[in-house]
């Protein structure tokens, strides 16, 4: 991602929680007369939960060998089988990551993170529920997936065993540097790892494993993206939820040599310029010495263009159709960059002049500036803050995400959305700008699917948009299309019918988002 597209994540504190509802949770009486047992024996091994109302939870189970000692920078080994029951009752350990970053996981995590989470209904069901296997974002640099509570989710009318994964992060999961010798893309691996985890075992949790759906946000997304092409992953997963990408973008993947570049600053920052033995010192430095050592923050590590797990860069791929043609439902925020534009008001106290405006479109597009300030003026928007916000959203999400959905569309089923909230629910103790409303910035769309601490709690109208919402991605995951009863209509994408639906409360239906977003203005403007 472009440094200023990803430093909006940089304004992230820890995760939301939104209640559960029983206007799209099953019926609890039939969880009650016939609960599912908290003890289900795996491939690997008995594993027990715990069943709380609605729900059954399996936390901390370890899909892969702990890639730590020799196994650091291998691709992914088989897990240990065990006899005795394993307590899956608390999660497993998050991968190791920086903590400079507020989207960053108390305590940095480690590198024995391979494990995975399971939700399902606590009621039983007369046949097999499709699976939601969840990639989390954080710039292939942070996160976890026990972060994301998935009750609600599974608990919808349609029901689903939700599957949210850790995957190796930064150093450990995407590095690429002269004298490793280590794969790439050892990050995509694991989740191809947990996706054939699930193709083992998502039977004995009431799921069925040829109704996949892989899904993600922001980096998880563009890992989505990158499974889409990837040949390992072919045949593991059957559906695709996207959730701001652009998969048809410019920045979803590194070069080979974009890669070892980023790589070149790690071991010179680990070992000092010119460093020699660099594979066997690497591997002899602590985690914590390489977690240092690593490129921080949202631009250091992406998916990396090896010509094995990612034959080729998704964007192109996608663009000529070269991708896995399952049901995609893919979108983004009206507001992506909303938190960066108000960001310098947040640290300051003061907000953004039009003068100011008018300096940030200049170094950040030059020749093309007087352009842009002519299709953006300043006078249009309720604040300077609120344009540069519209610019730096339609310039570096919208446009791509378009790009992406008539790509997609071209070779497969697709359905388009844009959560369009005048104020979505923002995260939990950071402060928001007083001069403009940031209206549904990056991530915060996930406060409406998942449960967690990140963000405010959900308001009556918020939760009723919750609700349509789940039983939208419910559905989807179900039946691969949006006609579920109840919720409001929602017709496919099509190249020459670009039907976008907005999501917002009390105002959920078709939205003109090329128009709203300028999307011939930016592609005369990338074309000229």
């Amino acid at each position: 991602m472009s440094p200023l597209k990803s430093r909006v994540t940089a304004l992230a504190a820890a995760v939301v929680g939104a209640a559960l509802t029983t206007a799209v949770l099953a019926p609890v009486a039939d969880a009650s007369e016939r609960p599912l047992p908290s003890r289900v024996v795996t491939a690997e091994g008995p594993v027990r939960g715990a069943v709380t109302g609605a729900v059954r939870t399996f936390q901390g189970i370890p899909y892969a060998a702990p890639p730590t000692g020799e196994r650091r920078w291998r691709k992914p080994q088989p897990v240990r089988p065990w006899s005795a029951t394993l307590d899956a009752r608390t999660p497993g350990s998050a991968c190791a990551q920086p903590t400079d970053q507020p989207i960053a996981i108390a305590g940095g995590g480690s590198e024995d993170c391979l494990y995975l989470n399971v939700t399902t209904p606590a009621g039983r069901s007369a046949r097999l529920r499709p699976v939601i296997v969840w990639i989390h974002g954080g710039s292939f640099a942070y996160g976890d997936g026990a972060s994301y509570g998935a009750a609600k989710l599974a608990a919808a009318r349609q029901g689903a065993v939700v599957v949210t994964v850790n995957y190796r992060l930064g150093a450990f999961g995407f590095l690429s540097a002269p004298g490793l010798r280590a794969p790439a893309n050892l990050g995509l691996l694991d989740q191809q790892a947990a996706m054939r985890w699930v193709a083992r075992n998502a039977g004995a949790f009431g799921g069925d494993p040829g109704d996949v759906t892989l899904m993600g946000q922001s980096g998880g997304a563009y890992s989505v993206c990158a499974q889409m092409v990837s040949p390992g992953a072919r045949g593991l997963f059957h559906k695709a939820i996207l959730q701001s990408a652009g998969c048809v973008g410019p920045d979803g993947s590194f070069t080979r040599a974009q890669a070892e570049e980023q790589g070149e600053a790690v071991v010179a920052a680990a070992l000092g310029d010119g460093a020699q033995d660099v594979d066997s010192r690497l591997r002899a430095l602590p985690t914590a010495d390489l977690v240092e050592a690593s490129a921080s923050g949202h631009d250091g590590f992406r998916p990396v263009v090896d010509g094995e797990v990612v034959p080729e860069a998704p964007a192109r791929a996608i663009a000529a159709g070269r991708f896995a043609r399952v049901p995609v439902l893919h979108g983004s925020t009206r507001d992506e960059m909303s938190g960066l534009a108000g960001l310098d008001e947040v640290m300051t106290g003061k907000p953004l002049t039009a003068e100011g405006y008018a300096e940030k479109v200049a170094d950040r597009f030059g020749a093309d500036a007087p352009a842009v300030l002519a299709e953006y003026p300043v006078g249009r928007y309720p604040a300077p803050a609120a344009a540069l916000s519209a610019v730096l959203t339609d310039a570096d999400w919208s446009t791509a995400a378009l790009d992406t959905q008539r790509a997609l569309a071209r070779h497969t089923s697709v359905y388009a959305y844009e959560f369009a909230e005048v104020s979505a629910p923002y995260f939990r103790g950071v402060p928001r700008p007083a001069s403009f409303s940031l209206g549904t910035g990056h991530m915060t769309d996930l406060a409406y699917v998942f449960e967690n601490e990140l963000f405010e709690p959900l308001d009556a109208a918020q939760a009723e948009l919750s609700d349509t919402v789940v039983g939208y991605w419910s559905r989807f995951a179900s039946t691969g299309r949006m006609d579920g009863p109840g919720l409001p209509s929602w017709q496919r994408f099509a190249d020459d019918d670009l039907y976008v639906q907005r999501l917002a409360s009390g105002n959920v239906g078709r939205t003109d988002f090329a128009a709203d977003h300028h999307y011939v203005f930016w592609k005369g403007l990338a074309s000229s």
